[in-house]
């Protein structure tokens, strides 16, 4: 059997939330769900609009909204500073769309990643004054961190606005005004907004404002599409008020009221936008707007959100999609050769451990010996290697890897391994000397906070990391190339400090279906019971099924067709890439974790399970 852990224990309706108890006479299964992601009355359930929080409770807001109250009037010229992922792309867009309906004028700049890297630098606002002579500059998605660039700005009499949602625990730049739910002392109830989602608030009131004094406005709702986008690409938690954001994204969007640019995209990706679902914005359109800053410049992907010209949209999105399909043929080459690298320092641990074998030599011998030395320029980094993917991390570099799907293939190994995975690549590719700057980016698991993580080493050793930032589960950093063996090192040291248990991995499921539970009515009305995603997490449940048949397509899928107490037929099922290893041909029952999903083939639908992991539990 599966080691699963419930989600939810109780299972009788008497045992629920009081307030849960009437939805649960019409269904159990929902109720249970809601109650095992903390949800006590219906009213946390409320999608409306008047339910998000008010604006007033963001710090900074009222100034920022003052000052470009002011400067729209006085027809200053104003600046969009963004990032380049897909939450500063649609901070971006949503910002110059809003802002140039109220009349002002208004441009943008995306730092290049691989000319300037994140953020309000210096350079960054050298080249915007070149450029577009600014009076004031709005960061979006950024800034939370850019004292250096703040006081350049101001040094030329530029007003500046930070809106961010990026963590910090230092005292923010002396800005005119700085809105970030995660600065100091802002009490903001809900932690949770992404970049377009404070760009929505700020812009928000600011028409509310000159709504009020009879002045040129903008309904801002109207952009919520955009909002949607950019909060489920960028991982933000699903709390209430996330929810409310993209609920209305995503029915604009079906509906048909949103920008060309992402209807074009879905185009592209062969999807039909009535049949839109919020993890769609995470695995269709996200990846192709990020393919943007990743592989090229992210001005591309802005200029797809902001055209009015069908035909624009359509050259723009088939420009992404190109870029789309680069990124995957770089991410895959790169995710082999880190595979093969964790693979060989599996197997070296293991020749040490069983043999007393030195490992370094061990590694060194290796006929990817090589590879291993062009991110490890000597054993000592080799060794680091070893320690870092050792049950705790898993830390790698290598000189030709490309910064722009680093995250993507952190992503992976965390996911794959699940520890927390640190990525590095040169920040050029040209230069690759000790005291050249590489870039890493993060991705954690549950328990490790990465963010904080890596500040911990910066407090630790001051002169080992240049520029650090990020979250719980992901995060950026930048130090020189000689540096990376004494980082991996001090990484570790704190990895060590964290608790066994932190590191096992912990399978959830809400538990079995009811029998009734099995059909097309449920599996549709359970996708749009709520917004799912990080943070209310999807449904997932298990149970165990007869086999009465199965077989393996492309020799890596595997389809059965399953029986369940009191379902009077067959249930299709899919489990994708499988484990052979946990497979046997005379399965006669299994353990099964799968999600609900509906099956599209020639015009017909069907109830199909997308199993996410499954335990032989009776041969014949």
């Amino acid at each position: 059997m599966l080691n699963l852990t419930p989600r939810y224990i109780n299972t009788r309706i008497d045992e629920l939330p009081s307030a849960l108890q009437p939805l649960a006479a019409q269904s159990f299964t929902l109720a249970r769900l809601y109650a095992g992601r903390g949800i006590t009355e219906p009213t946390e359930l409320d999608t409306s609009l008047s339910g998000l929080l008010p604006a007033e409770g963001l710090h900074g807001v009222t100034e920022a909204v003052r000052l470009l109250d002011n400067a729209i009037d006085e027809r200053q010229r104003i600046l969009i500073v963004g990032d380049f992922d897909c939450d500063g792309a649609t901070s971006t867009a949503l910002m110059m769309r809003a802002l140039t309906k109220m009349g002002t004028e208004v441009d943008f700049l995306v730092p290049d990643r691989f000319k300037y890297g994140y953020g309000l630098t210096p350079e960054i606002v050298e080249l915007g004054i070149e450029t577009f002579q600014p009076d004031m500059i709005v960061t979006v998605d950024n800034g939370i961190s850019s004292h250096e660039g703040v006081a350049r700005a101001q040094a030329d009499g530029i007003t500046v606005i930070i809106t961010d949602h990026h963590l910090t625990t230092k005292e923010t730049p002396p800005a005119e005004a700085v809105v970030n739910p995660n600065q100091l002392d802002c009490d903001f109830t809900s932690k949770a907004l992404v970049g377009v989602g404070v760009a929505f608030y700020v812009l928000g009131r600011l028409a509310k404002l000159r709504r009020e004094a009879g002045k040129s406005t903008v309904q801002v709702s109207q952009y919520l599409d955009l909002v949607a986008l950019g909060t489920i690409a960028d991982v933000g938690v699903l709390d209430k008020n996330n929810r409310i954001l993209v609920h209305h994204g995503l029915a604009a969007i079906r509906q048909g009221r949103c920008c060309l640019g992402i209807l074009a995209l879905l185009e592209q990706a062969g999807r039909d936008p009535k049949q839109l679902q919020a993890q769609d914005f995470g695995f269709v359109l996200g990846p192709r707007i990020n393919a943007a800053g990743r592989m090229d410049n992210m001005r591309i992907g802005i200029e797809c959100l902001l055209t009015e010209d069908w035909g624009t949209a359509q050259r723009l999105a088939q420009e992404l999609e190109q870029l789309n399909r680069t990124r995957r043929q770089v991410e895959g080459e790169m995710r082999a050769q880190a595979d093969n690298i964790v693979q060989v320092l599996a197997n070296s641990n293991d020749a040490s451990d069983n043999n007393g074998t030195d490992t370094d030599n061990y590694i060194d011998s290796d006929e990817h010996g090589d590879m291993i030395a062009q991110h490890t320029p000597d054993k000592k980094t080799a060794d680091n290697h070893k320690r870092s993917t050792n049950k705790r991390s898993i830390v790698l570099y290598q000189d030709d890897w490309h910064q722009g799907v680093i995250g993507i293939v952190a992503g992976r190994l965390k996911e794959s391994h699940y520890l927390p995975s640190i990525v590095f690549a040169p920040a050029d590719t040209e230069r690759t000397g000790d005291d050249d700057a590489i870039k890493g980016s993060a991705r954690s698991i549950a328990g490790v906070h990465i963010r904080d993580a890596i500040e911990q080493v910066a407090e630790r050793h001051p002169d080992l990391i240049s520029h650090f930032g990020g979250h719980a589960m992901a995060a950026g950093l930048t130090l020189k190339r000689r540096n990376f063996d004494a980082f991996v090192a001090a990484f570790n040291e704190v990895m060590a400090q964290m608790d066994d248990e932190v590191f096992a991995e912990q399978k959830f499921s809400d538990g079995p279906l009811q029998a009734s539970d099995f059909s097309l009515w449920f599996a549709e009305h359970l996708a749009d019971a709520s917004i799912w995603g990080h943070g209310f997490a999807p449904p997932i449940f298990d149970g165990v099924f007869e086999v009465l048949s199965f077989k393996v397509l492309k020799d890596k899928h595997l389809k059965l067709s399953l029986r369940y107490p009191d379902v009077q037929y067959p249930i299709d099922a899919i489990y994708f890439n499988y484990d052979n290893s946990v497979w046997d041909y005379r399965a006669k029952q299994v353990h099964v974790l799968f999600q609900l999903d509906i099956n599209e083939w020639n015009g017909k639908q069907s109830l199909q399970l997308m199993v996410r992991d499954l335990a032989v539990v009776e041969t014949s």
